[in-house]
């Protein structure tokens, strides 16, 4: 497990995303505790990042209910195909928000969250076990190389679902 967390700020946004792979990999190797993985990782996406909300979801039952997170108090449960993080549940793709205020029924856990991006996660049985939810308190601050690299890391917990 790692001890400590480099960051180096002038990197590239891609470039910062490949440094820090290797270090959230080595961050949970071995654990094999979802929560405490997860709570290490979203640290580590916060810390780097600065963004305003990291965070995930699981699926229980009918409903999201709030996961490990970094930033802000956060909505605890989210309806199926509500707001931007239930409607990636529902259609099972990630969404990329370039401004939470132009998406339709976009639930406002906080006021500062400006553009977001939501990741499904899928279990062994091909379903939505949890959602990777990044808020941003600026416009159009998340793209492809987001989804990208979001997606490689979050699938590092997969085999604990």
């Amino acid at each position: 497990m790692a001890d400590e967390l480099i960051v180096t700020t002038d990197l590239s946004k891609e470039e910062k995303y490949k440094e820090l792979y290797p270090q959230i990999f080595a961050l949970i190797q071995g654990e094999d505790d979802l929560i405490a993985s997860l709570s290490n990782m979203m640290s580590a996406l916060k810390h780097s990042f600065g963004w305003l909300w990291v965070g995930v979801y699981f699926v229980k039952n009918s409903e999201l209910v709030l996961g490990p997170f970094q930033g802000p108090i956060a909505c605890t449960r989210i309806q199926l195909g509500r707001g931007v993080s239930g409607t990636s549940w529902h259609k099972k793709e990630t969404i990329i928000v370039p401004n939470v205020d132009e998406f339709p029924d976009h639930i406002i856990c906080n006021a500062a969250s400006k553009s977001e991006i939501v990741i499904p996660v899928f279990n062994k049985n091909g379903e939505v076990a949890l959602i990777l939810d990044v808020d941003s308190n600026q416009l159009n601050d998340f793209n492809e190389i987001d989804q990208k690299y979001l997606t490689q890391i979050i699938q590092l917990v997969v085999p604990l679902l």
